[in-house]
């Protein structure tokens, strides 16, 4: 009986523990400042951002990447021509969220 008591103690601690983490790290900053939720936001909107410019009959590029911060979405890399280039920085200004676009992108 006394073990049988020991073994659920310890099976229950061992249930609860990772639930205690993860609720205790849920509202810490990451290591750029951000909240959870700011990240999770940002992290949607880069996704949307390169889905939005692969789609893109202009764009369609790989070499494109895409870093989002506080709603500011940041493209880097390279494109073939400055029209490819324009037409990046206006999907990505399009998505829903972007507050704003840092265009880096170089023509090859």
């Amino acid at each position: 009986m006394k073990n049988s008591f020991k073994s659920i103690a310890l099976s229950a601690l061992l249930c609860t523990a990772p639930g205690v983490l993860f609720f205790a790290t849920g509202c810490a900053s990451s290591s750029t400042g951000e909240s959870t939720g700011e990240y999770v936001d940002n992290s949607a909107i880069t996704a949307k951002v390169k889905a939005a410019l692969l789609n893109d009959p202009i764009v369609k590029s790989f070499d494109v990447s895409v870093e989002s911060y506080k709603g500011v979405v940041q493209l880097s890399g390279f494109v073939n021509t400055y029209e490819q280039k324009t037409q990046a920085g206006r999907v990505a200004a399009g998505v829903t969220g972007v507050a704003g676009v840092q265009n880096n992108l170089i023509v090859k």
